[in-house]
């Protein structure tokens, strides 16, 4: 059977640095109990695992070379370029092979991005989980909340998997529970015998993958009960109860995601205005429930999120290359007392912004993510607003519209002092979600599970000329292929098993449209430092 060959480097260092005091077998691995009884007796053994994991999240050029290739948020962030609320436009292209839905096919470097961006973190959640066997419980407070955290990033991982790589709903909104999804890679704690635990697996049954999700959820809740985390950095259980809403959500248990969601934003206040246009940088703020605070020894510069999306940050965005401004038609669905237009400029621009960083001038450009000295912002990967926003749209889409603005007042409380709703209906909820949650990863998904469609050509439409597309709900353009690599060398997936995808041109000028693309992507091979043979296929085969 072919393997999984994935490398832990964190968890390989964690071992090197523990087995002179511990008993290991020949391989120089530890098993069942006597594993077990290590980690009970010295939890910051498995520690070390789990803050490696985290590290995964952040750590840059984990994939491949390229300046996109930052981690988990950066991956959200090249998904949210395919939606109609980011407009991507400056002198150089960063994103624009997303932003022009060019990135699909099994070949290019997108879709190997993200498939072994999660499949790494199953895989080194795995290892963390593999140190206590199954059946066995054990009593530390420590270990059970690092066993959590791993359940937890498993069932993260394969949420945004299965939006990824298969169309989730069909044309009546419905789930797609017997579509193939992706494959499931399991830990022996499981139950699964340990010589196949690891092996290569076919697709699986959209149910199936829920079915997956829904237990290491459980099992993320359980074992995270009591536990105290060191710092945002980590995962508690209301983080754990926020990734059950964003799932819930998805898969339309809207009872479960609104119960969820309540109970993940205990304990968290929702920013007022002064927070709120403070830049987006410290994770101490107590809206924000999780996500990473950087150092000078983790941040880096170009290869990072500040680089891509803070227009005043002398990264890519605020040089340029190409600046992030909001969609239009999205601004101007804001009222004039909402404070959220304080994230943005306006139509007139902002003339005082500084030459150092020309984007930040731009009619429409995003301002809601700021500098500090030495790019120490931190990285936000879960808010309160969000938890609201999850519950008023389940709680609307049971039906009850006068709970559901009552819930979504407790935002709109600090966001506009001018709205006032009695009820409210889940596509009013939506509106307040794509406001809120812009540029923070999750306006790709949101489409995805609604199953709507983009429409970027409408008249007075500030996106660039070359991307003015519009791309209907269930095109195969949504979802990725399955990487090349995988299908090549999984013996469980045959090329018939592939998802279909083509690319059509959908704007009003296909000849301009298709030399605009040609040449940007020539442009990022350029500035990747790669030959290439042809504009079109300039990415690096896996």
């Amino acid at each position: 059977m072919k393997r999984i060959m994935i490398i832990f480097l964190s968890a390989a260092l964690a071992l090197s640095s523990c087995s002179k005091m511990f008993d290991v077998d020949s391989t120089g691995n530890l098993t069942g109990s006597k594993a077990a009884q290590m980690v009970e007796k010295e939890p910051e053994f498995l520690f070390s695992y789990v803050s490696g994991l985290y590290s995964w999240m952040v750590t840059p050029f984990t994939v491949y070379s390229g300046h996109d290739d930052g981690g988990f948020l950066l991956c959200n962030m090249l998904t949210d370029f395919m939606g109609q609320d980011i407009v991507l436009d400056g002198t150089e292209n960063w994103g624009q092979f997303d932003y022009n839905f060019d990135y699909g096919m099994e070949q290019y470097v997108r879709t190997y991005q993200f498939w072994t961006q999660y499949y790494t973190l199953i895989n080194n959640a795995n290892t963390i989980l593999d140190y206590i066997p199954a059946g066995e419980e054990p009593s530390s407070v420590q270990v059970r909340g690092y066993l959590g955290q791993a359940y937890a990033i498993r069932a993260l991982s394969y949420m945004y998997l299965m939006l990824l790589y298969q169309d989730p709903v069909d044309e009546s909104g419905a789930l797609r529970t017997d579509a193939p999804s992706v494959p499931l890679v399991y830990a022996s704690r499981d139950g699964i015998p340990a010589d196949v635990a690891y092996e290569r697996q076919g697709r699986n049954a959209y149910s199936v993958v829920m079915e997956h999700i829904e237990y290491n959820i459980a099992e993320s809740l359980k074992f995270l009960d009591g536990y105290v985390r060191t710092s945002k950095n980590e995962i508690d259980q209301s983080v754990a109860y926020g990734i059950a809403a964003r799932y819930y959500l998805f898969v339309q248990k809207w009872a479960e995601a609104a119960s969820a969601a309540e109970k993940a934003r205990e304990g968290y206040d929702i920013m007022d205005r002064e927070r709120l246009l403070g830049g987006f940088m410290n994770l101490e703020d107590n809206e924000f429930m999780w996500g990473f605070n950087h150092t000078t020894e983790t941040q880096t510069t170009y290869v990072s999120f500040s680089s891509h999306m803070s227009n005043d940050c002398e990264g890519y965005a605020g040089l340029d290359q190409p600046g992030k401004l909001i969609d239009r038609s999205l601004y101007d669905r804001m009222s004039r007392t909402d404070w959220r237009r304080g994230l943005f400029n306006g139509p007139e621009g902002d003339p005082k912004a500084s030459p150092s960083t020309p984007a930040a001038a731009r009619p429409y450009a995003a301002r809601k993510f700021g500098y500090m000295d030495q790019w120490l912002q931190d990285y936000i990967y879960m808010r309160a607003s969000e938890m609201v926003l999850i519950q008023a749209e389940a709680e609307a889409r049971l039906g009850d519209g006068a709970k559901a603005a009552a819930t979504l007042a407790t935002l709109m409380s600090r966001r506009d002092p001018s709205w006032s709703a009695s009820t409210v209906t889940a596509a009013d909820v939506q509106i307040q979600r794509r406001i809120e949650l812009w540029g923070e990863g999750h306006g790709y998904y949101d489409i995805r599970r609604n199953g709507r469609g983009i429409d970027r050509s409408y008249e007075g439409t500030n996106h660039t000329p070359a991307n003015r597309i519009k791309v209907p709900a269930h095109d195969n353009l949504w979802w990725f292929q399955l990487p090349l690599k995988e299908i090549t060398e999984n013996d469980k997936i045959d090329e018939s098993e592939q998802n279909p995808w083509s690319k059509e041109t959908t704007d009003e000028d296909e000849s301009e449209s298709k030399a605009a693309s040609v040449a940007a992507q020539g442009q990022w091979c350029v500035r990747g430092g790669r030959e290439m043979s042809s504009g079109w296929l300039c990415d690096v085969r896996n």
